[in-house]
């Protein structure tokens, strides 16, 4: 796992937000800054470009913002993973259990082709429930999941341990809150 540290600097902590005794890790000081942005996105896809991926695959909504980056550093297609309700079409979803809450993702039924391969990608990892359900839905649409990435993880959470046995990065961790 790679630290570095700019981008580290670029991300401010929010205490007591969504709810008391969570701390928010705030990225949009890393996205105002076109130095550290170009670094987040770059960062990843070096990471990713050895695993070959035909699309990524991204969670909302701030798993867009770098997950679309990336998909077009790599040449790779765009899949968006939403809420409920917000696609139109015959659509295919997966429950996540939150820190704070339970929620669902949906992708398109036919946004991935069997035999695809993916990278699964969030802005954050931490109890690893949301990088789990987009899990559940690229395989089973049949895709094949090459490695999935965060900007950040938030390791003392253990999400990772959900995401086993795939390649899993992050550019930042925390070891606590």
């Amino acid at each position: 796992m790679s630290d570095p540290g700019p981008l580290r600097e670029r991300i401010r902590d929010i205490p007591d937000f969504p709810k008391p005794g969570i701390v928010f890790k705030d990225i949009t000081p890393l996205l105002l800054d076109p130095s550290s942005l170009d670094l987040a996105v770059s960062s990843i896809a070096s990471w990713a470009r050895p695993l070959e991926v035909d699309l990524v695959v991204a969670a909302e909504a701030r798993g867009f913002i770098l997950g679309a980056a990336v998909a077009r550093e790599l040449g790779a297609g765009f899949v968006p993973a939403r809420k409920p309700g917000k696609l139109p079409g015959e659509t295919v979803s997966a429950e996540y259990i939150l820190e704070y809450g339970v929620n669902a993702l949906e992708m398109h039924a036919d946004a991935l082709a069997d035999g695809a391969r993916v990278l699964l990608h969030d802005d954050l990892l931490a109890t690893g429930g949301t990088a789990r359900a987009l899990a559940e839905l690229a395989e089973g649409a049949g895709a094949v999941i090459a490695g999935c990435a965060f900007l950040v993880e938030l390791s003392f959470l253990e999400g990772r341990a959900k995401l086993s046995p795939y390649d899993v990065h992050a550019l930042v961790s925390y070891d606590s809150q």
